[in-house]
């Protein structure tokens, strides 16, 4: 079962991204708190929105979806960035992950969105031949740039 996020579910998709952190060799980077997730998803202006994936006999949470609204000038749509999916590694293979992209997809359906785009590691296998499956096509020609930490602000304090 697939369903909104609630406020109660941050401990849950808290820890979980933590798993998802540790899984990608990266968990000193998940330094987000429960509070900062919390004001996010359900503060006064949420910035992100979540999916929650249940056991349909345990009601357990298993897996999540964090996304956010982004724009296509080319398009001239809205479309969803899709920032974290996960399911738990016991509960893989159970049809979690394909139930939040479809249901995602459902949304941009809905709302007239043109794009549902995500990133993934270039080492990950298991997940890009499952987005494959799905008729997902890689971005091969685009790099992700980013800037953070000290290069971030050095770059701010250069502004008038």
């Amino acid at each position: 079962m697939i369903r909104t996020a609630a406020a109660t579910d941050v401990p849950a998709i808290h820890a979980m991204i933590r798993e998802l952190a540790d899984y990608e060799k990266a968990l000193q980077e998940a330094r987000a708190t429960e509070e900062q997730l919390r004001d996010a998803l359900f503060g006064e202006h949420p910035a992100v929105f979540g999916l929650i994936a249940e056991d349909d006999d345990s009601g357990e949470t298993v897996g999540f979806a964090l996304w956010f609204r982004n724009f296509s000038t080319w398009r001239g749509t809205h479309g969803i960035y899709l920032e974290d999916l996960y399911v738990r590694p016991d509960r893989r293979g159970g049809g979690h992950g394909k139930a939040l992209l479809a249901e995602l997809a459902r949304i941009c359906g809905e709302r007239g969105y043109g794009r549902l785009e995500w990133a993934v590691l270039d080492w990950n296998e298991p997940s890009i031949g499952f987005y494959k499956s799905l008729g997902a096509v890689p971005m091969d020609e685009w790099t992700v740039y980013r800037l953070s930490d000290d290069a971030l602000a050095a770059l701010g304090s250069a502004a008038r």
